[in-house]
């Protein structure tokens, strides 16, 4: 039986309040924008912050966002906790997006702080989320449904590269959140009427 430290626990707990950092609400106010909980399509999440802040601001949320998963999981691999911890400690850092304490609790769809959460568990993982997106954007156009393949396929990608059961109940568990947040996306999808990256001229 694996024993959690009172270390293990500082890590996790830590890495939640990190998480909770909302980027988005932090560049809207730092660059006088309105708060993208109150507009467009209410995510506190780069695709929303563009249209409102600009590209600039997007790419500050997005690096922002991205990082919360990256650094939690980093200081964990840098003192060597064992799977279990860094699964905990990366899940803990994605729940914090989406459930920020600072901001009640009302997060983003957890797009980008999942892919920093992979980047660091696993470069190789990371990459394949990514350009598994990169692909499915190029050929669907779609923002939303790139996620939601690319986050579909992350535990296979975990499995095969790490064959962790801990990084793969990981894997497994962010994806399902993700298809969660993204319900309201499910159904323009199914009713064609889903946003597009670039709008047809």
């Amino acid at each position: 039986m694996l024993a959690v430290t009172a270390l293990d626990i500082v890590l996790i707990v830590v890495a939640y309040l990190f998480g909770s950092l909302s980027t988005a609400v932090i560049v809207a106010k730092i660059m006088g924008f309105p708060d993208p909980r109150t507009t467009g399509s209410k995510n506190p999440g780069a695709t929303n912050v563009l249209r409102h802040g600009g590209k600039k601001a997007a790419a500050f949320t997005l690096l922002g966002d991205s990082l919360k998963g990256v650094i939690p999981v980093l200081i964990a691999k840098a003192i060597g906790v064992d799977d279990l911890v860094l699964a905990l400690v990366a899940l803990m850092a994605f729940l914090g997006h989406l459930f920020p304490i600072f901001f009640g609790f009302k997060g983003g769809k957890g797009v980008a702080t999942a892919l920093g959460v992979l980047v660091a568990v696993s470069w190789p993982v990371g990459l394949l989320v990514l350009g598994t997106w990169l692909i499915s954007a190029f050929i669907t156009n779609i923002s939303s449904l790139s996620a939601l393949i690319a986050s579909s396929l992350a535990p296979v990608y975990i499995w095969y590269i790490t064959e962790s059961k801990e990084l793969f109940a990981l894997g497994v568990a962010m994806a399902l959140l993700i298809i969660i947040r993204h319900h309201s996306n499910i159904r323009h999808l199914l009713a064609g009427t889903e946003g597009r990256i670039k709008e047809k001229k």
